[in-house]
């Protein structure tokens, strides 16, 4: 029974990441390069980010904003992702791995 609860809550707790990436996805404004569905950026050197693993998302996303990673098209992220915090970051790269 308790075995059956914590899935559950992980379940409930999964959707809402889910859903708080899709609305940071907007916020953000990563559809204004991405693509409102994360598949049909507007450039074709923006890569298409629906699908992802969400590790290798978030770590993409972290190396950006640190400047660990600053080839291709890192200089245009570098100011949008300044302002999203780790957790959006998470959140962010899970909804991606779900798409």
């Amino acid at each position: 029974m308790i075995a059956g609860a914590s899935l559950l809550a992980l379940g409930v707790a999964g959707s809402a990441v889910a859903a708080d990436g899709a609305a940071l996805y907007q916020s953000k404004a990563c559809f204004s390069c991405h693509g409102a569905d994360a598949k049909t950026p507007i450039m074709p050197a923006y890569p298409k980010l629906a699908g992802q693993n969400a590790d290798y998302a978030y770590n993409q996303m972290k190396d950006i904003k640190s400047g660990a990673r600053a080839n291709g098209q890192t200089a245009a992220m570098k100011g949008i992702i300044a302002g999203v915090s780790d957790e959006e970051m998470r959140a962010i790269a899970e909804w991606l791995s779900q798409k």
